[in-house]
């Protein structure tokens, strides 16, 4: 039985090589960053994490931020680059009882998460 691809008519390609080019990500999926951040100072016990969930829904982010054993806070912000950077942007301060020392930024994978939550220390 002859293959049934062989049968379908030529269509026309964008590529040098006349080729299709093979399905990527969407729009959408290639406009999306992620970043990991770890935020240093006072920034536990002063609703730094709910604040900082608060301010990733507000931009429309998914991801989680939670408390570290050794007094840090780390988050993972996953979205458009503009509301990541305006995130990265508000860490560096957080939450009015807040004094941030340092934060420091990292590439990360994107994980395909539902939204923006707090989770447990580690």
């Amino acid at each position: 039985m002859p293959d049934p691809r062989s049968a379908m008519p030529d269509e026309p390609s964008d590529r040098p090589d006349g080729r299709s080019p093979a399905p990527d990500a969407s729009a959408e999926e290639q406009d999306t960053i992620a970043r990991r951040l770890r935020i240093h100072g006072r920034v536990q016990g002063v609703w730094y994490r709910g604040s900082a969930t608060a301010e990733a829904t507000r931009l429309g982010l998914s991801g989680w931020v939670r408390n570290r054993s050794d007094g840090t806070v780390e988050a993972l912000a996953i979205g458009r680059p503009a509301a990541v950077a305006a995130f990265v942007a508000w860490a560096h301060q957080g939450p009015s009882n807040a004094r941030v020392s340092r934060v420091e930024v990292f590439e990360a994978e994107i994980e395909r998460l539902p939204g923006f939550e707090q989770r447990p220390t580690v």
